[in-house]
């Protein structure tokens, strides 16, 4: 008989597509840090056509389609090519009335400076976004960094902009005003994978119509696995019940049916995110070959 002293210890995951978090009661803990172990419970993902089926889409879903459909009808009538660009990290819940959750994360950086760079080539932007996340524009002026009020001073005429800082708040406010005028840029949020896995669904079947004219620029961090709906605990997890352990499926691999199905004559960039970067070459190529994309960063 062998003691638990004598099992061999488990490795360390490779983390994907940003560093795994679990949120309990506003405190956030690291998943590679804790003692609960996170295990993957089916050996064959589930495949999206699978996934789609056996989820339930977001109550939000329709009313984005509705945005998503008018955006894309206006510059196609205007003849401008339009982008969707995800950015910002995924969650995945741990319940159903979620009180702990899994997260992918990402401040949105990428994303948001990449939507900037679209808008001024020309593009109109469907910028898909993590909820709270940075977004074009205010990005400048965050409450992580630059905050808005330290530009800021008052006196008895009003409220002012520090001279130091008034032409870069110029520049910033002028091209954000522009793109207001112009309707080039529709935001659309997510919180979960689920959110976020209907959604570009949604928005890929509905941008199919532009044809070579359209972009995708997959920025997002998403999560690579999840709890199934019907695993899923409905209320909070109770902590008095001892060791917790997770047994989590994988996140249906989206990119083949964007490429083959979803939007098959689109120009999409994915990205490739490893704590290996000797993988980083060998894995990218691998996923061009798998997927048949255009590019992979």
């Amino acid at each position: 008989m062998t003691s638990q002293l004598d099992q061999p210890i488990p490795k360390q995951p490779i983390v994907h597509q940003g560093v795994p978090q679990i949120s309990h009661g506003g405190e956030q803990y690291f998943a590679s840090g804790a003692s609960t172990p996170i295990s993957s419970s089916s050996p064959v993902p589930l495949s999206a056509e699978v996934y789609f089926a056996s989820h339930v889409a977001p109550k939000s879903l329709p009313e984005n389609a509705e945005k998503i459909q008018a955006f894309v009808d206006k510059h196609i009538h205007e003849g401008r090519r339009v982008v969707l660009v995800t950015s910002g990290g995924t969650t995945v819940p741990l319940e159903t009335h979620t009180v702990r959750f899994i997260d992918n994360f990402s401040a949105g950086t990428r994303g948001a400076t990449s939507a900037e760079y679209f808008l001024e080539e020309g593009y109109a932007v469907i910028f898909m976004h993590r909820q709270f996340s940075l977004q074009p524009f205010s990005r400048h002026y965050s409450h992580a960094r630059n905050c808005f009020l330290e530009f800021m001073e008052a006196d008895d005429q009003g409220i002012h902009v520090m001279p130091a800082y008034a032409e870069e708040m110029r520049t910033v406010l002028g091209k954000y005003r522009k793109t207001q005028q112009a309707g080039t840029l529709l935001t659309l949020d997510f919180v979960t994978v689920n959110d976020y896995l209907f959604l570009l669904r949604k928005a890929a079947q509905i941008i199919s119509k532009m044809d070579v004219q359209a972009m995708y620029y997959l920025a997002a961090a998403v999560s690579d696995f999840f709890i199934p709906a019907d695993k899923m605990s409905e209320h909070k997890i109770q902590s008095g019940d001892g060791l917790l352990n997770l047994s989590m499926d994988q996140v249906p691999k989206i990119l083949k049916p964007l490429v083959n199905d979803w939007t098959p004559k689109a120009f999409i960039v994915s990205f490739k995110l490893e704590t290996d970067e000797e993988l980083l070459p060998l894995k990218s190529r691998q996923a061009l070959k798998r997927y048949g994309h255009q590019i992979v960063i």
